[in-house]
């Protein structure tokens, strides 16, 4: 099923632990096609350029196998993490900021992928916060 033109439910609720459901529910739903509308925009951004999905959805089976928070955006269709090809994180991370895009999050994580976020819900103001994730820990994005 075809959430937005680049991207599908299957692709956004990918997982490799098969043995766990990762079923999205009704508002979980909702929020992958607002994730995915974002996710058309970014692509605008970075020149049409591929976007791969490495994870979005999770479900708290699969979040818990992951050995994420149950906090994270993940669980309720809000995030997803991405690769660029012929880009590294730093930029994509810095297109993101430069751009006037509503994002919640925009994270460089362990310099090998990029973690997104969009608002939890549709009304709720994006916090604009970027980040450094990797073993040093957590910091602001400079």
């Amino acid at each position: 099923m075809n959430l937005t033109e680049h991207f599908t439910l299957a692709e956004l609720t990918h997982t490799d632990h098969r043995e766990f459901d990762n079923v999205p529910n009704e508002t979980e739903l909702e929020n992958l096609k607002r994730l995915a509308a974002f996710l058309e925009e970014v692509k605008v951004v970075l020149g049409g350029r591929p976007i791969m999905v490495n994870s979005a959805f999770r479900s708290k089976q699969v979040n818990d196998a992951v050995g994420s928070k149950d906090s994270s955006q993940h669980r309720i269709g809000c995030a997803v993490d991405i690769r660029v090809p012929q880009l590294t994180p730093d930029q994509v991370v810095r297109a993101i900021i430069a751009s006037d895009l509503p994002y919640d999050q925009v994270i460089r994580e362990f310099d090998r992928w990029t973690h997104l976020s969009i608002p939890n819900t549709p009304e709720a103001k994006p916090r604009k916060q970027a980040l450094i994730i990797d073993r040093s820990g957590t910091r602001l994005f400079a």
